[in-house]
Order: structure tokens, then C-alpha cells, then sequence
């Protein structure tokens, strides 16, 4: 187990809150988690990030998502995020939670995996993202799930219930550990946010990742493959046989294989055979150039004499007329 990837201890599953309901009144009340970007909606991106929770409980209105979640409300309705916390929290009961928003469009598995590591390190209720200012993320964190059950509980007591109460008021009670990290805790309040977003997905260090990811959710794949293997087998196919060989031979890929069970090593074993087949083809077609170079096959030259018959010769003599 690397420092950010989940442990494979029972004790040690998650299971993730995504808040969904907001009202989005910066955006003109638009349904913000279902919003594009980069090709994909706000929610499912976010969804991608925690894909690795045992139960995914999204507090919003049931939608289509990319992946299956558990759906919840609280009640009534738009009654803020304690509110919204609590009635996702009901269907939880794994031993740490995820806490996230909707509208994090550069959120990660890897950050969610150091969330969680941080948490799993320690001993404070929670760990916490922070932004570029060094404020707290509470909906980009990772919890002990009895604490936050605990404070909701007091508050409750307190308040005679959750609506309306701001978040603060339960996370300036609990043990926090921040991590910092400037770019997926960037989230979408503005339309200006949502077109800085779009921009650097389409950046050139960005788009390829951005892309592969995409495509994967929209043909439901989990699947982690080596993108430099792909990449290597395009270009030998390419150089080596025609251009048009590389998309072809990386679909013939990916189809070997499928029929071969699918996964990262089917995938690297079909690109293999896929390149030394290319590189080949490749060095044959350098021989073979190579050998023309040289010996000239049955071009006349002055060494040679041309077998062809005096008469059997077409007239290449202007007509004089």
C-alpha cells in the first residue's frame, strides 16, 4: 500500500457523502451539479473521485449518474448542509466518511486516497482540504464517522434541529488536520469558475488525462492502463506501416484484450505483441530500401546490358513532322 491508496483493511473502509442539493443561486439556479465539464457533469466527475467508497450516498434529488449511489433527502428539503450531512450520514456505516461537494471538478482518487491516509495516520476527527488561502474545505475531507454523528447529535440537542445551521458550527468542534492543496480544492460557485475550469482542462499538460477519463466513464470502464504503451504502439504503427494503422491497431488492442479478459496486463500484453509485429513490419520495410539502394534489381545500368530487344524498343524520337 502506497501513502495514498485506501488500505485493503475491512476496519479501515469508507463510504462518501456527496452533497448535491444546493440552490446554485450564484448560477442563476441552475442545476450546477449536471453542468459540464470537460465532456462530463459536475457530479460524476466528483463521483469518479471516490469510486472507491464501499457506499456512495449522494443527498440530492435521483438523477442518472455515471456509477450507481445511494440516493437521500433530508427533510425538508433545501433545509442547508448539517441538514443535508445528517441525512446522508443515515446510510452510512463504514468507520470514516468522505464529505464532499458536487462541484469540484478537479478532484481526484489520489487526493481522496491522501485525505484518507491522513486521517488513517492520526488521531483527529478529520482531515481537511485546504485552498490556495489556507482556508478549510469542509466538504473536501475525510472524517471519523462517529465524530461527525457525535456533533450532529449535540447540535441537534442544542437547536432543536439541524436546518439552517452553517456548516462551521459542527466542523469549529472537531480535531482537524489540514491538508493543503491549491487546485482540487478549486470549486465551481461562477460561471467564471465553470470557464477557468473548462480552460485548464483543454491546457495541453491536461487534456490527455482529461480525455482518457472521460471516455472511460462514458463507456463505464475501470480500467488503468499504461497510457506511454498505447502511446509508443500508435506511433510504431504509424511510422512503420501507415498512418491510419495506429487507430486501427490500438482499437485491435483494446478488442485482444477484452477477449482476453480484460484488465491492465491483457492490455499490455496485447500492446506488446502489437509492437514488436509493427517494428517488423518496420525493419523489413528498411531492408528491403536498403537493398534497392544497393543492388538495383533489374534496373539496366552500364555494368549491365539491357536484355530488351533492339526492336522491341518503342521510338522515343520526336516526329520530326
Amino acid at each position: 500500500m502506497t501513502a495514498y491508496e485506501p488500505s485493503s483493511d475491512p476496519g479501515a473502509a469508507y463510504d462518501a457523502v456527496v452533497l448535491a442539493g444546493g440552490a446554485a443561486r450564484r448560477l442563476g439556479g441552475v442545476d450546477k451539479p449536471g453542468v459540464r465539464v470537460g465532456g462530463r457533469a459536475l457530479l460524476d466527475r466528483v463521483l469518479t473521485a471516490c469510486a472507491g467508497a464501499r457506499n456512495t450516498v449522494v443527498v440530492a434529488d435521483p438523477r442518472p449518474t455515471a456509477r450507481p449511489v445511494t440516493w437521500a433527502r433530508e427533510d425538508p428539503p433545501g433545509g442547508g448542509p448539517l441538514a443535508a450531512l445528517d441525512a446522508g450520514l443515515r446510510h452510512t456505516t463504514a468507520p470514516y466518511v468522505v464529505v464532499l461537494s458536487a462541484d469540484l471538478p478537479f478532484l481526484g482518487e489520489r487526493t481522496v486516497g491522501r485525505l484518507l491516509a491522513t486521517l488513517w495516520d492520526g488521531s483527529a476527527d478529520g482531515a481537511v482540504l485546504t485552498d490556495p488561502d489556507g482556508r478549510d474545505q469542509p466538504l473536501v475531507a475525510a472524517y471519523q464517522a462517529r465524530a461527525l454523528r457525535r456533533g450532529l447529535a449535540t447540535l441537534t440537542r442544542e437547536h432543536g434541529g439541524l436546518t439552517g445551521l452553517p456548516l462551521r458550527r459542527l466542523t469549529g468542534g472537531l480535531d482537524l488536520t489540514r491538508v493543503p492543496d491549491p487546485v482540487a480544492s478549486f470549486d465551481c460557485d461562477t460561471w467564471d469558475d465553470i470557464a477557468t475550469a473548462r480552460a485548464r482542462i483543454r491546457e495541453h499538460g491536461h487534456v490527455l488525462d482529461e480525455w482518457i477519463s472521460a471516455v472511460k466513464d462514458e463507456l463505464g470502464l475501470d480500467l488503468d492502463v499504461d497510457k506511454g504503451v498505447l502511446l509508443d504502439l500508435a506511433r510504431d504503427a504509424a511510422h512503420g506501416v501507415a498512418r491510419p494503422a495506429a487507430p486501427l491497431t490500438t482499437f485491435l488492442v483494446g478488442y485482444a484484450a477484452a477477449q482476453a479478459g480484460g484488465g491492465p496486463e491483457a492490455v499490455a500484453e496485447a500492446a506488446r505483441k502489437a509492437a514488436a509485429l509493427a517494428l517488423r513490419w518496420a525493419e523489413e520495410a528498411e531492408t528491403d530500401a536498403a537493398k534497392d539502394a544497393v543492388e538495383p534489381g533489374s534496373t539496366p545500368t552500364a555494368a549491365e546490358p539491357d536484355p530488351t530487344p533492339t526492336a522491341a524498343k518503342p521510338d522515343r524520337t520526336p516526329d520530326a513532322g
